[in-house]
C-alpha cells in the first residue's frame, strides 16, 4: 500500500518552497552563501534545459550557450535581478526568460562578454542532458525559440514533478513499485512493463497494482499542481497554467 507516502515525504521542507521563494531566498542569504548557491544549484538543475535550448535556438554555439546558461543563473542571484520583477504580472517561466533575454543582451554589450567568469554553478551541466537537448535543437528547426523553450519548461516541471515522486516512494520503501511503474507516469510512455510482469516482480495481484498506480497516478497529478503552484502568483492561475503547458505539449 502506498498509504503514508505523502505524510512522511511532505516533512521534506526543500519540497515546499516555490521558483520565486528559492531566488528571493538565495538573493537574500547571499551569492557566496552556501545557502544562495544551494538554492541557485536548484534553479539551474530544473531550469537551465529550457534556458540552453532558448539560446541554441537563436543561433548561440553550444559551449557558449553553456557559459551563458550557468552565467545566467550566477548573475541572477547576484544582481538581485528578482527585485526588478513585477510578481503580480507575469508568471516565473516568463520572467525567467525576459531576464535571460536581457542578460545575454547585457553579455553582448560586454568587451570580453564575460565568458566563463566567477560566480559559476559547482557543477557542470549534465554532458548526457544536453546531448538530448542538441538532439531537439537539430529536430526544431521550425520551431521558433520561444516555443521551443515553453515545450521544454513543460517538460522540466515534470522531471521535477517524476523525480519528487520517486523520492516520496524511496522515502516510502516503494522504491522497486515506482520503478515498475514509472513508464505508466511518464508522458513518453515508452518500454511500459506489462501488468503480469511487474505482478511476478513484486509478488502483487494485478487489482491490488491497479490500485497502487492509480495512488501513483493522484500523487503525481498533486505534485505536478504544486510545481505550478509555484511558478505563478495566484492559484487561481494554475489551471490556466496547466491547460497551456499540456497543450504545448501535445504541439511535440
Amino acid at each position: 500500500m502506498l498509504t503514508g507516502l505523502h505524510n512522511e515525504a511532505g516533512q521534506q521542507s526543500r519540497f515546499a518552497s516555490t521558483r520565486w521563494t528559492v531566488v528571493i531566498a538565495a538573493g537574500e542569504s547571499g551569492f557566496s552563501s552556501g545557502h544562495g548557491l544551494d538554492a541557485l544549484s536548484e534553479l539551474c538543475q530544473i531550469y537551465w534545459r529550457p534556458l540552453y535550448l532558448f539560446l541554441r535556438r537563436e543561433g548561440i554555439g553550444t559551449e557558449d550557450a553553456q557559459d551563458l546558461t550557468q552565467g545566467f543563473f550566477a548573475e541572477l542571484i547576484r544582481d538581485r535581478a528578482y527585485l526588478r520583477a513585477d510578481r503580480e504580472k507575469g508568471r516565473f517561466r516568463s520572467f525567467l526568460l525576459g531576464a535571460l533575454k536581457h542578460f545575454v543582451g547585457e553579455m553582448r554589450d560586454r568587451e570580453h562578454a564575460q565568458k566563463r567568469g566567477g560566480g559559476k554553478i559547482r557543477e557542470p551541466l549534465d554532458e548526457r542532458a544536453i546531448a538530448e537537448v542538441e538532439a531537439q535543437v537539430a529536430s526544431a528547426e521550425n520551431w521558433a525559440a520561444d516555443s521551443l523553450y515553453d515545450r521544454e519548461w513543460a517538460a522540466a516541471l515534470l522531471r521535477q514533478t517524476l523525480d519528487r515522486l520517486r523520492q516520496e516512494c524511496v522515502i516510502a520503501g516503494k522504491t522497486t513499485l515506482f520503478d515498475c511503474f514509472q513508464s505508466y507516469l511518464s508522458a513518453a510512455r515508452d518500454k511500459v512493463i506489462p501488468y503480469d510482469e511487474i505482478s511476478r516482480r513484486l509478488s502483487r495481484n494485478t487489482g491490488t497494482l491497479r490500485n497502487d498506480l492509480a495512488r501513483l497516478r493522484l500523487r503525481y497529478r498533486v505534485i505536478l499542481r504544486e510545481e505550478v503552484r509555484g511558478t505563478v502568483v495566484e492559484p487561481a492561475e494554475v489551471d490556466e497554467e496547466l491547460r497551456y503547458l499540456c497543450r504545448v505539449i501535445a504541439q511535440a
